[in-house]
């Protein structure tokens, strides 16, 4: 079979990508097929662009399968962890800004009563 393309692939519907998929299983079985009973080289080395193929098809399946519930989960209050953003650990259980700059009633009060002194200074 022929090179995959990706930018041909993500053209493709999932019933399409399915069925090539398994056509390409197919192929690459009958390839390790003639590999174990010592076909021929071109056969054998085929193998690598096979699987490769394989997996190129796999990857936009499951890329068009993130991108749908990528737009099912938007603008809803939870998401499936595998679709949040990943940075770091303590990033993610760091304080928010809102959390951050809240602030008690009773310092709310002293801010209000004591407010930050200017000083004009002569030159």
């Amino acid at each position: 079979m022929v090179k995959v393309r990706s930018h041909e692939l993500r053209t493709k519907s999932k019933d399409e990508l399915m069925n090539q998929l398994n056509q390409l299983k197919m192929e690459l079985g009958e390839l390790r097929v003639a590999q174990v009973t010592g076909g021929p080289a071109s056969k054998v080395s085929k193998i690598k662009t096979s699987r490769k193929s394989i997996a190129k098809v796999l990857t936009v399946l499951n890329q068009n399968q993130r991108s749908a519930l990528r737009k099912l989960y938007q603008g809803k209050k939870f998401k499936p962890t595998e679709l949040r953003v990943k940075k770091t650990r303590a990033m993610r259980r760091a304080l928010t800004h809102q959390e951050k700059t809240a602030k008690t009633a009773r310092e709310q009060k002293r801010l209000a009563a004591y407010p930050m002194r200017r000083f004009a200074l002569a030159l």
